[in-house]
């Protein structure tokens, strides 16, 4: 089949299309209660809004992803804020870089087991996000939200755990 694309202003439609959806799946998402999260031993609870179709992320894998962080409802941080219709730049990281405190252990552990094209809802534990410490205006013991979706992965095929963003 094929898929044709209208160009109006530098604006793809196919694009705006995707962002609705996204932001539809939020919003239903959002109305989804605790009782039907899976609850990991860790504490971690997690909802798959929509289950992917492509390869799923492991221990090694890079991913890339779009993530809005909420606390009490408040988005306090996000990849999806930027330039163009979807906005925003993917955030990388290496599946397990939690262990080299290179990412939020909740928001690595919750991409675990993702499949590419895939949304998740996290609930994070404050032992799993930023404990008794807090950061800015997270205050100690606060528990997070988080809306994931699996862009991509790569097999980082040098073993390192870094940081990066892909875009």
């Amino acid at each position: 089949m094929t898929i044709f694309f209208a160009r109006l202003r530098n604006v793809n439609v196919k694009e705006v299309q995707e962002a609705v959806s996204s932001s539809r799946r939020a919003l239903r998402a959002e109305q989804v209660p605790e009782s039907e999260y899976k609850t990991l031993p860790n504490g971690l609870k997690y909802y798959d809004v929509k289950v992917g179709g492509g390869k799923a992320a492991e221990k090694g894998s890079r991913v890339a992803i779009h993530y809005v962080a909420k606390w009490k409802g408040l988005t306090f941080m996000t990849s999806r804020q930027g330039m163009g219709v979807t906005g925003g730049t993917p955030y990388g990281f290496d599946v397990g870089a939690s262990d080299y405190g290179i990412v939020l252990k909740g928001l690595d552990y919750g991409v675990a087991g993702m499949r590419v094209g895939g949304q998740r809802l996290l609930i994070v534990p404050p032992e799993l996000a930023y404990g008794s410490r807090g950061i800015q205006e997270i205050p100690p013991n606060a528990t997070l939200q988080f809306d994931v979706e699996l862009l991509s992965i790569k097999q980082n095929t040098f073993g390192s755990q870094v940081k990066l963003v892909e875009g």
